[in-house]
């Protein structure tokens, strides 16, 4: 039986959202979902393909009389032979599915739609949501399954997002680790066999961050076709990458669930996270610079903006578990004298915590160590001007603690199965009403009745056994932690939370609307952190991400840096100190202290620009935070003992189009100029400046002066050219 064929001339109808970067087009595919036409660099207005897909493709041999092209939501079994979006049956049957009508409803004309999908057969609807963010260059997509039918549908699999990528992709670059080493790059090429990645520990991980990059051949830090996409979720998740019959890929990305964890009885429905999804001709940086501005967008911050980002003094390194009332007062005394904005009280602070062996879950103030409860302390720190923060870890609970002795069921577990602890601890269920609702009676009267302005909320292991009343309980575990942060965010709307999980085995775009910091990691030796920085700033913004200066030698590694480089790498994000202050010597503090006003000087525009990244070579590293049109803070750091005569300069390709710029060079006040070694340019950049070419600084490059292994010089770039 032939295909009927289509007349040149049929008019097919398209469905476009366009970003300031991309674009995205789909073809109406009535009564399934819209076909994909195009996802990537902005088309101009009109641009659209002159007929129906159908239309352009001859039949291949051995091929079924009507394909199935690619399509928003593909399926499978009744035609499909592509990764399916959907995993899904009803005691065995239905499981396979086609959808029989559809329906397409603009929420926001031009920019935001719902796709409404329904099999009357199998007795399921699908919505799928796409939104295209303009600013950020960012499409958002989800689908929600609505199970209509009669029984119960057990659901394996359901794809957040399904984004097609065009036969040019080469390479998927993401991000790996583990504790202490956290954003390790990766990077593997793409081939028919196609690329997954899944994560299972039950939260966002060291290990698996759930988003990837994929360049295209000729793509790199700069410029370049370059697609992004990130799954807005803290728990189990899966991208999938596969090449599909017409030389594109399909990406998908969802949920990663259990056996047996969603069944849907008539009337349910399971959301799925959100993806943000982006494209940039711009190369890595593009990418990120449209995530960030993403991540942005979404952010809730106490007030409705976001005010500076205060310095931190954590007490974790300088203290551990030994608090000793009077000796927090020195250091709280301490930090206010060089600067500090926000004293944070780790670990060791509730009732008979003096390790890591007891007492999660009884949270309130140690009588031993604080036989007035936490008031003196809070007070004084307050009293000195500074924001007063705590350490809590709600989802966990230790097997020697009060509450475990009168509550044993409410840890995650599987009967018949030994319960695994991680660092002497095991997971409330935070699926259950009475947990949440018992850890805000138990925290919420310190919130109450202090000065509380900040939590630092942490995750100190992966998930196992993790069951309730025997079914799998990972979805229902992030979901309860979610909902707890947010019923803690709606009754003390002023409280900034940091998200922490052994370091960053908890960041992601679905945690940052709940939260407003990450900590990077556990490790803070400078030199780690200028390989782990970099992974993080691909994904989420620079005003999130916990930086501070530690102290030396570093806790983590046992390697030693200055005082300056410390100082220099904590600085481009959100700037904290970890170490007992009191210990410093008086000219250290006082260097520190010229770092810290240095920092609040610059902090605004360091956190509301895009970022950039490169390399120039032997050793020498960069980092620059603006705007494109040259107003601009430049870090350049070398981490090595060069091995060239002369230092390669740093071409900055941003700045092709900027124009003249004032080149200045920038230093804590207080701390002196290098030597020259003879080279009167660089004494040149110290006060006014130098006129220089932007377009002259993208081809050529600005030179470096000598520098030492482990250290930074910080220039300004501007259009102020008096």
């Amino acid at each position: 039986m032939s295909k009927p064929v289509l007349e040149p001339d049929t008019a097919a109808d398209f469905i476009v959202l366009h970003g300031r970067d991309c674009t995205a087009v789909l073809e109406r595919a009535d009564p399934g979902p819209p076909l994909w036409r195009y996802w990537g660099p902005r088309l101009p207005d009109g641009a659209l393909p002159e007929a129906a897909l159908e239309s352009t493709r001859p039949l291949p041999s051995f091929s079924l009389d009507a394909e199935q092209p690619l399509s928003l939501f593909p399926l499978f079994g009744v035609g499909g032979f592509t990764a399916p979006a959907l995993a899904a049956h009803r005691a065995g049957h239905d499981f396979a599915q086609a959808f029989t009508a559809c329906e397409i409803v603009w929420t926001v004309p031009g920019q935001a739609l719902v796709c409404r999908l329904t099999d009357a057969v199998a007795g399921l609807e699908v919505e799928v949501r796409m939104e295209m963010h303009a600013d950020a260059s960012t499409l958002t997509l989800g689908a929600t399954l609505i199970h209509t039918g009669e029984g119960v549908l057990d659901v394996g699999w359901l794809a957040a997002a399904v984004i097609p990528l065009p036969p040019q992709s080469t390479e998927v670059r993401t991000v790996t680790g583990r504790h202490n080493a956290e954003f390790v790059p990766t990077c593997d090429l793409l081939g028919r066999n196609g690329w997954s990645r899944e994560n299972r520990r039950g939260l966002t991980s060291h290990d698996r961050f759930p988003g990837a990059v994929v360049t295209t051949a000729g793509a790199g830090p700069h410029t370049g076709t370059t697609y992004g996409a990130q799954l807005a979720w803290s728990g189990n998740a899966v991208q999938r990458i596969e090449w599909i019959d017409d030389g594109r890929w399909q990406w998908q990305l969802g949920e990663g669930l259990a056996p047996g964890e969603i069944r849907l009885a008539r009337g349910e429905r399971l959301v799925s996270p959100e993806v943000l999804a982006t494209c940039s001709a711009h190369g890595l940086d593009g990418v990120a610079q449209n995530f960030h501005a993403a991540v942005r967008a979404r952010s809730d911050w106490p007030g409705g903006t976001m005010a500076p980002r205060k310095v931190h003094l954590n007490t974790w390194e300088g203290f551990y578990f030994r608090h000793r009332l009077d000796e927090l007062k020195a250091l709280a005394d301490a930090a206010a004298e060089v600067g500090v904005e926000r004293f944070v009280l780790d670990d060791g602070w509730f009732h008979g915590r003096d390790d890591d062996t007891s007492s999660l879950g009884d949270w309130w103030p140690d009588a031993a160590k604080y036989p007035d409860g936490l008031a003196p302390l809070v007070h004084h720190v307050t009293g000195l001007g500074m924001d007063f923060g705590l350490w809590v870890e709600p989802e966990m609970i230790n097997p020697d603690s009060d509450l475990y002795r009168a509550h044993p069921d409410w840890a995650l577990h599987l009967d018949g199965r030994p319960r695994i602890t991680a660092r002497n601890q095991l997971v409330l269920d935070l699926g259950r009403e009475e947990v949440r609702a018992y850890l805000l009676d138990r925290i919420g009267p310190l919130l109450d009745a202090l000065p509380i302005a900040y939590l630092k909320w942490d995750h100190n292991r992966d998930l196992t056994t993790a069951g309730h009343q025997g079914r799998a309980a990972y979805h229902t575990q992030v979901r309860g932690a979610w909902a707890l942060m947010d019923a803690f965010r709606n009754r003390w709307p002023g409280v900034e939370i940091e998200a922490c999980a052994g370091g960053g085995g908890r960041i992601d775009a679905g945690i940052a609307t709940r939260t407003h910091r990450f900590w990077t990691s556990d490790c803070i030796d400078a030199v780690s952190r200028m390989g782990m920085q970099p992974g993080y700033l691909q994904f989420m913004p620079p005003e999130r991400m916990g930086s501070h200066v530690g102290t030396a030698p570093a806790h983590s590694t046992g390697r030693s840096q200055s005082l300056d480089f410390r100082a220099a790498v904590a600085m481009t994000g959100h700037l904290g100190v970890e170490f007992d202050l009191r210990r410093l010597p008086q000219a250290d503090r006082t260097r520190l202290a010229a770092w810290i006003a240095f920092y609040k000087r610059h902090r605004d525009h360091l956190h509301g620009g895009r970022v950039w990244r490169g390399e120039a070579g032997d050793g020498l590293v960069w980092q620059a935070h603006g705007a494109a049109d040259g107003a601009l803070l430049l870090f350049v750091y070398r981490l090595t003992p060069a091995t060239q005569k002369y230092a390669p300069p740093v071409r900055l390709p941003m700045l092709a189009e900027a124009g003249p710029l004032r080149v200045r060079r920038l230093r804590p006040e207080g701390l002196s100029p290098e030597r020259t070694g003879g080279a009167p340019w660089f004494d040149r950049l110290e006060g006014d400046g130098v006129a220089v070419s932007g377009a002259w600084l993208a081809a050529s490059g600005l030179p470096v002066p000598a520098m030492t292994a482990e250290s930074c010089v910080i220039y300004s770039l501007s259009k102020d050219l008096t």
